[in-house]
């Protein structure tokens, strides 16, 4: 791994967290504190909930896709977690944790009455054995990279000039860890409400080896439910209430029921018939149910993007031509995409940083209101960049574009081949279908050349989303000095100068969307969906975990 991942993470402000959005419990699946109290008898109706594709992995090391995050953030429980504001509150935590004055020592206490599924005692080791798993490189966690420039060693533990056992994390006693930070990290302890920073018990997973988490019988956990009926293949499970769980009796739910439905018709049927209680709905069944009262559209902080791999099997790729990137970024209708393909509730976006997710830590403008519309639709210029490709590369331009099969997935792969070989003559778009895993195997091994990509923010600064795309973390073979040297300087140089970190985050997302088109930002994600009469108590997150299930049921 090269040296340049000395580069550190990022220290946001206060100010910063402060002013960013927090999450929400949907309208018709909220209730009142006072009314939650107060439901005290558990439902055993069963809440029947569905997943667009299958589970990757339920090691919380390794998480990357949606429903394996969701699965595992109400499978197992950090230290904390998010209320149904993003409000960070204890879990495994007793309290908030003990900072130094340096903000570089945290102390933090953990309730003794906290146990894993088969009884075992959740301690303060079980935090230090998978947090050093995560940073060990040789285990390829898809979230190590947050270790570097946090916790002490993680950089060059990342580097592979330390052992992961120098990781700056120590059980001081059964009950109390003790975290040294390499530098003063504000927002930290949102961060450990992300279930890569969930425990794991060392015993069960030494002794699981490499089937820990790819099954039902190769979880133990310590959250609030259990799963069952699940392995990497499943397009069904169930999550049932955890017995062992220390909260057990605020778990509404005695069991929640999950289908993987990838198609819409079907997902609308099984809403009609009864046998599904929340259906996510998009393109014409979500146009479709816009006036029925159980119809509702929650904006999200989810970007879905087009990767652009620029090299493929260690050889330039097409992307690693400037004028066919700017092509294809410049002729992409992203308004029709969102109002005649998606239609449910999701905006077109000009900038990799979504709308109404952080602030001016000075004035309180929005991120984007601020940096602007980047690469607006410009059909002229797109087939202008495309003829200068086209003598560059002594052709026509062939691409192909790996989508995963889910029905909404597979609409957009459509819209997007159609409408490029509209818009540039000259241009062909192979689309490749596959299911979710492979998906994402093909994008870790950069065995792609054109992907949709969502990316859901981890904690709430730009950074959550920018810093992924510097040279030496990138999964797309970008590589720029000048946008490597502005993430550092945000991260560093400008690290406790709040308003000039700022400019420099809004000049990286300029180099990157704009100046290099290194990504092509396409929508904000919002979730249209119909909720049956009587769910209450989901709670869905602006980042992390979208949905957490504790206080869910059915009437």
């Amino acid at each position: 791994m090269k040296k340049g991942l000395k580069q550190s993470i990022v220290l946001i402000t206060t100010m910063l967290l402060l002013s960013a959005c927090g999450g929400n419990t949907s309208d018709k699946t909220a209730d009142s504190k006072d009314k939650k109290d107060t439901t005290s008898q558990k439902s055993s109706k069963v809440l029947n909930l569905m997943e667009a594709s299958e589970v990757g992995s339920m090691d919380t090391i390794f998480t990357q896709d949606e429903p394996s995050v969701n699965a595992q953030s109400n499978v197992f429980e950090g230290l904390y977690q998010l209320d149904e504001k993003d409000n960070v509150i204890p879990a495994v935590a007793k309290e908030m944790p003990e900072i130094s004055e340096d903000g570089k020592t945290y102390k933090i206490k953990l309730r003794e009455d906290a146990k894993w599924s088969n009884g075992d005692k959740v301690t303060a080791n079980d935090f230090v054995f998978a947090w050093k798993k995560m940073a060990d490189p040789k285990n390829q966690a898809n979230y190590f990279f947050l270790m570097d420039g946090t916790i002490e060693n993680g950089t060059e533990i990342v580097n592979e000039e330390k052992s992961a056992d120098e990781l700056g994390v120590k059980a001081l006693d059964d009950y109390t860890l003790e975290i040294k930070m390499a530098k003063p990290v504000t927002y930290f302890t949102s961060l450990l409400a992300f279930s890569p920073f969930f425990p794991q018990n060392e015993k069960f997973v030494t002794e699981k080896g490499k089937e820990y988490g790819t099954s039902s019988e190769n979880i133990v956990s310590n959250g609030p439910f259990l799963m069952e009926n699940w392995d990497q293949s499943s397009m069904s499970w169930d999550l049932v209430q955890n017995p062992n769980y220390y909260d057990a009796d605020k778990v509404k739910s005695e069991k929640i029921h999950f289908e993987v439905l990838k198609e819409t018709n079907t997902v609308f049927n099984l809403y009609e018939s009864g046998e599904l209680d929340v259906a996510i709905l998009t393109g014409d069944f979500a146009k479709q149910n816009k006036d029925n009262p159980d119809y509702e559209a929650i904006q999200r902080s989810k970007v879905y993007s087009l990767r652009m791999n620029q090299k493929r099997n260690d050889k330039p790729s097409i992307f690693a031509n400037e004028n066919v990137r700017k092509a294809v970024a410049y002729a992409l209708d992203k308004k029709s995409l969102v109002e005649n393909i998606l239609a449910d509730g999701s905006k077109d976006i000009y900038g990799y940083i979504p709308k109404d997710f952080v602030s001016n830590p000075e004035t309180g403008e929005d991120f984007r209101k601020e940096a602007g519309d980047l690469v607006k639709t410009d059909e002229k210029l797109a087939n202008e960049y495309l003829e200068k490709a086209k003598k560059e590369l002594n052709g026509d331009v062939t691409i192909e574009l790996l989508s995963k099969d889910g029905d909404g997935d597979k609409k957009v792969a459509e819209f997007i081949q159609g409408q490029l070989e509209k818009t540039l003559p000259g241009l062909k778009i192979n689309v490749k279908t596959v299911p979710l895993n492979n998906s994402i195997e093909l994008m870790k091994k950069g065995d792609y050349e054109l992907s949709v990509s969502m990316w859901g923010p981890d904690y709430q600064d730009p950074m959550t989303f920018l810093e992924s795309s510097v040279s030496t973390k990138n999964k797309t073979s970008y590589r720029s000095e000048k946008y490597d040297q502005l993430i550092d300087d945000a991260s560093n140089k400008y690290a406790n100068e709040p308003e000039k970190r700022w400019e420099t985050l809004i000049a990286a997302e300029k180099v990157l969307v704009e100046e290099d088109v290194a990504l092509i930002p396409l929508y904000q994600q919002a979730r249209g969906q119909l909720v049956r009469p009587g769910v209450e108590g989901i709670e869905y997150h602006n980042f992390g975990a979208t949905s957490t299930y504790k206080n869910a049921y059915i009437k």
